[in-house]
């Protein structure tokens, strides 16, 4: 294919396509006089099945050579990367608002998404920042959690509130070990005895293993260890069709997130909520601001157009919109302020994409490998 007719940045059209569709829900949530479903314990858990989804399909796309190559590069991404992005998202916000909630509000955001980026996952991109990209989405909602639990105790300043904090982060932890070590296990047991006979009572008790998989993930919160599997489980590769419609739902769980802020947007926002909402639009753009300076860093060596891709590559949505109810309890109104931050990042990152699409994609790398027959014959 030459370089005219490559395509262009893969599902420039989706995000408008959710923030399209979370205006419409929050019209018709206000027009219907919808109360505030996002309180509901099934709306959590609806949130967390939407966020399995993203994870798991950030994940199972991702090339395991390329990981192991550049496990420094991720490491550093969801480590370092979330603690500067951070802070200066924080300190923005703290600028704008003094008070101490508003350092709070920078962790909410400081994540990117993984079902937006497994959505919109640029076709040009080589590998390597393929896969950078879609770990560093995926793992760094832990680093974010971990942050959650210091500023929250910081800021409400309870006692004893940190370390009962820090002990469900360790429990969660352990729950997310146990999960990943049953999932391989079943997993390897199903490669050795299972596949190679696949019958209809093989396939009907895998798919019910599956299920049960996925209800404990989703009851128990065990998001990580859902990442973590999507590393080794991967029944659909060599199976275009399969995967295109794994794809496909990866795709169908972004827009229900879109429905999702719409409702929350409906619950949350009224006119009160007017200085809300502008503190909310400089959060956007202060995190997406963040990414652009960390991911250039983090780039540093890759090639240029590598580097804006992970510079312009902040999106939220999910992740977010969970931080956001978790938070709501402690802190009211932040709903109120992540719900527009989140529109915010994603309309930049929509706008962004013209920057992408008339930047010439590097050319493709050739590896020419010798026998030991030719180098002989050149000598």
């Amino acid at each position: 294919m030459s370089q005219a007719t490559v395509p262009s940045t893969g599902g420039s059209r989706l995000p408008l396509a959710v923030l399209a569709i979370a205006v419409t829900c929050w019209f018709l949530a206000e027009v219907a006089r919808v109360p505030g479903v996002h309180s509901a314990p099934g709306y959590h858990v609806f949130v967390l099945a939407l966020l399995a989804v993203g994870l798991y399909g950030s994940t199972r796309g991702i090339a395991l050579s390329e990981l192991r190559g550049n496990i420094g590069v991720v490491v550093t991404a969801v480590t370092v990367g979330v603690l500067a992005k951070t802070a200066l998202i924080a300190g923005v916000m703290y600028a704008v608002d003094q008070r101490p909630v508003s350092l709070v509000l920078g962790v909410a955001v400081a994540q990117i998404d993984p079902l937006s980026v497994t959505a919109t996952m640029n076709r040009r991109m080589s590998d390597r920042a393929k896969t950078i990209l879609s770990a560093w989405a995926a793992f760094d909602d832990p680093v974010t959690v971990l942050l959650t639990v210091y500023l929250s105790a910081f800021t409400l300043g309870t006692p004893g509130l940190l370390s009962a904090g820090l002990a469900g982060f360790g429990a969660s932890l352990l729950g997310n070990a146990v999960f990943v070590v049953a999932a391989a296990v079943l997993w390897l047991l199903y490669v050795r005895y299972a596949r190679p006979r696949l019958n209809r009572v093989v396939t009907v008790l895998s798919a019910l293993v599956v299920a049960a998989f996925v209800v404990v993930a989703v009851a128990r919160g065990l998001m990580l260890g859902v990442a973590i599997a999507g590393l080794f489980v991967r029944p659909f590769a060599g199976h275009p069709k399969a995967d295109w419609t794994v794809d496909k739902a990866v795709t169908g769980a972004l827009l229900l997130a879109g429905v999702a802020l719409g409702v929350v947007l409906a619950g949350s926002v009224g006119p009160e909520t007017v200085g809300l909402l502008l503190k909310g639009v400089v959060l956007g753009v202060a995190a997406y601001a963040a990414q652009m300076l960390v991911g250039s860093l983090i780039a540093a060596r890759m090639p240029r157009y590598d580097r804006w891709c992970l510079a312009l590559s902040q999106q939220n949505g999910l992740t977010a919109i969970v931080l956001a109810l978790l938070l709501e309890t402690s802190f009211p109104g932040t709903v109120a302020v992540v719900a527009p931050a989140i529109v915010m990042t994603n309309l930049l990152f929509t706008l962004s994409r013209p920057i992408l699409d008339r930047m010439s994609a590097p050319p493709p790398t050739i590896v020419i490998t010798l026998t030991d027959q030719a180098i002989d014959r050149a000598a």
